[in-house]
């Protein structure tokens, strides 16, 4: 990482944190004043990250600032699926290609959540064996975003079901470890595709926690 990059990411952090607490005080804050205090924190905090990420204000607003509530990561949910030591890769608008995946609905537990995502994206009727890894996102994948995320990699078997035009994805395909196509990297990078062939090949795999 470069000094820019890290500097980058060092006032990210500060801004996450900034966020956080002012998110906390307008939860369980009870004074009008104070409420007013932490609203402006939140919204110079909003300031700061647009010109830091040059992303358009109402988008930064939008990521970063909508929730209420005691401020906590969100979750995205990952399949591994196997055949003939191939991993099942979903190919996005863009060209690239990334496990099949995608936020945690608020009505879905992780298991329920993982399966409606191959689904929908691959077409297949999976059940999850194994929680390969919890990982955070900023750890593994870049750029950094301005919430954290706890990425959540399981270990699938397919029962049926074919892939399906869809929304979010124009095509699905197994592939092998050393000819892997271009990668999603904010979503799927090869240190996390490695990781799941590494979970795929072990009679005894520990769930990986960062």
């Amino acid at each position: 990482m470069t000094e820019s990059s890290m500097q980058e990411k060092k006032w990210l952090d500060w801004l996450i944190r900034l966020q956080s607490l002012a998110q906390a005080g307008l939860a369980y804050g009870k004074d009008k004043y104070d409420i007013e205090r932490f609203e402006e924190i939140r919204d110079l905090s909003v300031q700061m990250m647009t010109d830091l990420s040059d992303l358009p204000g109402q988008k930064v607003k939008h990521l970063f600032a909508d929730e209420t509530g005691y401020q906590t990561p969100k979750i995205d949910t990952r399949a591994a699926i196997f055949k003939d030591d191939k991993i099942l890769l979903v190919q996005e608008a863009n060209g690239d290609w990334a496990l099949p995946g995608g936020w945690c609905d608020v009505d879905q537990s992780v298991r329920e959540n993982t399966i409606k995502e191959v689904k929908e994206e691959a077409g297949l009727d999976v059940v999850l064996d194994k929680v390969i890894a919890i990982q955070d996102r900023d750890k593994h994948n870049q750029p950094p975003y301005a919430y954290k995320i706890c990425k959540i990699f399981s270990l699938c078997h397919a029962t049926g079901g074919t892939f399906t035009n869809n929304l979010e994805t124009i095509a699905s395909d197994y592939f092998e470890l050393d000819k892997l196509p271009r990668l999603a990297q904010t979503k799927t990078n090869e240190e996390q595709v490695q990781m799941c062939f590494l979970a795929y090949k072990s009679n005894n795999w520990k769930t990986l926690v960062d």
